[in-house]
């Protein structure tokens, strides 16, 4: 049955913001108003949610949610830092704590309990989020009532009623289920690379050879290689389980060095791959192919911005990597269709459309790990590939190294 969503609207006798639901007039605070809005969007989240409670909160004078985010946020930014980046996570608290915000901003955060808490989670269902993601965020939710805990901002009862909510269950909630992250052929690699930055091509070539993290191909520097035998050992400054106290060592082979050889002439503390020498790289490409006389025109560097706000930078973050290999794919793969037509041309249903064949046509970095983690195993065995991608437990690992089905194929053939 479809929902009719009741309109936000104007009482001018008193300039109050009204909704009317079942029937029933419930006034929202002065209209236009941040808090009235807010208020607004509250209530219909919770009138599309299955169970359809509306309840009228009564404010109290307390630590109102907006000021909780706005102090955890600032903790976060100094937290989640790895060798002087802050790293992705953060952004992933901003994107939670946003869509609470939007729904409990002014609401004071010891009355925030299990009903609300499903009320935001609720509202992520309807935008189509998967639910990997929706629990992801609503752990970071409470991540920060814990943290508040601590700080003494806000009641331990607060944190410890969330921790009641279960999380979305596979199969027994509305969220769909996100893709799992697989190998992508190497024809589509290398389709691939011939639209790619020299740079980041090389970037690419190394990580599918030695199967390592996006951030360790990021953070490589020539001093941390060990270069004394005829396979050398790459260890990162950083990795993601050195909290545990565990080292990574990435071994290279004859085809790695071979790729990494002409980054290693530079500074031992410099970056490999830099962002600034692809943009020389660039620029250099595009001045060869210029067509106009260099005494007409705009000569080299005259038309440089003074004070940029974006500039390319000593190293390459995971994501303006991925970015990089999604922009290449979008050239690789065009769409039939809409491929050369400006996005403010295209209508919503034609966006979805363009979309969806992205999401189709796109791979990330990580599956590159994938492919090399699916390769080891089939030629060397399980407990290589363990060794290579540095996992402690091979069940880890099997998650990266995919089943080869050819090969179950062949002994069912042998065996009848």
């Amino acid at each position: 049955m479809t929902v009719r969503v009741p309109k936000y609207r104007l009482h001018k006798g008193s300039g109050q913001a009204l909704v009317e639901i079942a029937g029933r007039r419930i006034y929202l605070g002065r209209h236009n108003s941040d808090e009235s809005r807010e208020r607004y969007r509250r209530l219909i989240a919770e009138l599309m949610s299955p169970q359809q409670v509306v309840r009228v909160e009564t404010p109290r004078v307390s630590l109102r949610i907006n000021h909780l985010i706005l102090r955890y946020y600032r903790f976060a930014k100094t937290y989640y830092i790895k060798s002087g980046v802050v790293t992705d996570e953060v952004a992933g608290v901003r994107a939670a704590l946003r869509r609470l915000r939007n729904h409990f901003g002014t609401t004071p955060a010891e009355e925030f309990g299990p009903r609300a808490f499903k009320t935001v989670r609720e509202s992520m269902i309807q935008e189509g989020l998967s639910r990997k993601y929706i629990n992801d965020s609503m752990a970071r939710i409470r991540r920060m009532f814990r943290w508040g805990a601590a700080e003494e901002l806000v009641p331990a009862s607060a944190f410890q009623s969330l921790m009641s909510v279960p999380g979305l269950r596979r199969g027994r909630c509305g969220a769909k289920e996100g893709r799992q992250v697989s190998s992508v052929p190497d024809d589509v690699v290398e389709a691939t690379l011939r639209f790619l930055p020299e740079v980041v091509a090389d970037m690419v070539r190394l990580q599918r050879l030695a199967g390592m993290r996006p951030a360790e191909v990021c953070i490589m520097r020539p001093c941390d290689i060990e270069r004394t035998g005829d396979v050398w050992v790459y260890r990162p400054s950083s990795h993601k389980t050195e909290h545990a106290g565990k080292e990574r060592a990435v071994p290279l082979g004859p085809k790695a060095q071979e790729v990494l050889l002409r980054y290693l002439v530079r500074d031992p503390q410099t970056f490999c791959f830099r962002p600034c020498d692809s943009e020389v790289k660039r620029r250099a490409e595009r001045h060869s192919a210029r067509v106009t006389p260099a005494s007409y025109g705009n000569r080299p560097g005259t038309n440089r911005v003074p004070r940029a706000t974006r500039t390319a930078g000593e190293r390459y973050a995971t994501a303006s990597y991925r970015r990089a290999i999604q922009r290449a794919c979008d050239k690789a793969f065009p769409h039939p269709s809409f491929a050369k037509v400006p996005n403010g041309e295209l209508v919503d249903l034609q966006h979805a459309e363009l979309r969806d064949w992205q999401v189709a046509h796109h791979w990330s970095p990580n599956q590159l790990r994938h492919s090399a983690a699916t390769d080891i195993r089939r030629q060397f065995g399980l407990e290589a590939a363990q060794v290579v991608l540095g996992h402690s437990g091979a069940d880890v690992t099997q998650i990266y190294a995919e089943r080869d089905l050819a090969r179950g194929l062949e002994v069912a053939r042998m065996i009848g």
